[in-house]
């Protein structure tokens, strides 16, 4: 398993997991935008094979998971949390001090991880993201990053 950070080669099968795993999965356009700025796409790869991925920002100190998402056919196998761990790592080393981000409400797979690492609920976006019957409310989370020293 390799966690790097992700280059514009990667964007097919980012495009795949992104079109796979969310009911309304950003366009190509956003991820190649995001995949050009340096530092901030991750992949995590399996056998090879890119299995899940993540947009992370990094300004003054404050990080932001905007995405992640893992292959639905490789999800429940701690993939999400490896990457997850080595974002963290890598704040650490960039002395990021918070790092920010939002879930859907119903998302309880990925609540229940992000509390594991140590995030906190931090406050509410009502009716944020889209859903088949209207929208629902996006959960805040923070964590302090804490030094590695």
């Amino acid at each position: 398993m390799t966690v790097r950070f992700a280059s514009m080669d990667d964007l097919p099968a980012i495009l795949d997991i992104e079109q796979a795993s969310h009911f309304h999965p950003w366009p190509e356009s956003v991820l190649r935008r995001y995949l050009a700025k340096e530092k901030t796409c991750w992949v995590l790869e399996s056998n090879n094979l890119v299995v899940a991925y993540a947009v992370n920002t990094l300004i003054a100190g404050e990080a932001e998971l905007l995405m992640i998402a893992v292959s639905p056919k490789q999800q429940g196998k701690g993939f999400g949390r490896q990457l997850m761990l080595a974002i963290y790592q890598y704040l650490q080393q960039q002395q990021a001090e918070q790092w920010f981000l939002d879930v859907r409400e119903s998302n309880e797979k990925a609540i229940h991880l992000y509390e594991s690492l140590g995030f906190a609920q931090a406050g509410v976006r009502p009716n944020y993201y889209p859903t088949a019957n209207g929208n629902e409310d996006a959960l805040l989370y923070a964590l302090a990053i804490t030094s590695d020293d």
